[in-house]
């Protein structure tokens, strides 16, 4: 943070830039907050503190917290979704990794992500307007996961229903296991885990492989 407020003082700028600051600085300061406290102990005087920002110019940008949480929540996915389609560019280069697919949404997800999730889903679930302004921010993050199943349809033999089954379920994994983080602090039982994951990924790809060469040499 203090690296970013040097940064964000430097030079001569416009007042539009300082508004644009001033905003990160905030959303910045909101998803640290939701990861060391959580929700309901979310504060917006906790986040001007923590921003070096004045309570009128955070209430001037963002009039109520739940406001300053959906937009920083929306902020922290986008980065996110930025960065999964950086992945995807470089891996759709390549031949199929199913391996590097699963650790990159691994170290995405228990990289803070997920655990900041667990802290507002509570809320949108008792909250009806509140998961409303949600679900379209979610919706951006899992367009970008769409790129991965596509991915693993077209190079793997695998039918796009099966290759989105097979990447939910890898969520679905991962979300429990980042979980149980909270109370289990074992690195080598999520890493037999992921392996476990890995070589039945390969082992499905490699049956549909069989499978579509069967099915070729049927047809000639």
């Amino acid at each position: 943070m203090t690296d970013f407020l040097a940064t964000a003082s430097s030079g001569r700028r416009t007042q539009q830039e300082r508004s644009d600051t001033m905003r990160a600085l905030l959303l910045q300061a909101t998803i640290e907050l939701l990861y060391e406290r959580g929700y309901s102990r979310l504060t917006t005087l906790d986040v001007a503190k923590y921003a070096q920002v004045s309570r009128g110019a955070l209430t001037h940008h963002f009039a109520h917290k739940e406001d300053l949480v959906v937009e920083a929540i929306s902020w922290q996915l986008r980065s996110a979704s930025d960065e999964l389609e950086e992945f995807v560019a470089n891996i759709e280069a390549g031949p199929l990794d199913t391996d590097r697919i699963i650790d990159h949404l691994w170290e995405m997800l228990s990289d803070r992500l997920f655990h900041i999730t667990m802290e507002y889903l509570p809320e949108a679930r008792n909250n009806t307007p509140f998961r409303e302004r949600l679900m379209p921010v979610a919706a951006v993050f899992h367009a970008a996961l769409d790129r991965i199943w596509l991915h693993l349809s077209r190079t793997s033999g695998l039918s796009a229903e099966r290759a989105q089954t097979i990447l939910n379920a890898t969520m679905c994994l991962m979300r429990g296991m980042v979980a149980q983080q909270i109370l289990r602090n074992d690195e080598s039982y999520y890493e037999d885990l992921l392996q476990y994951w890995r070589d039945l990924l390969r082992r499905e790809i490699a049956q549909a492989a069989t499978s579509e060469n069967i099915k070729r040499k049927k047809d000639r």
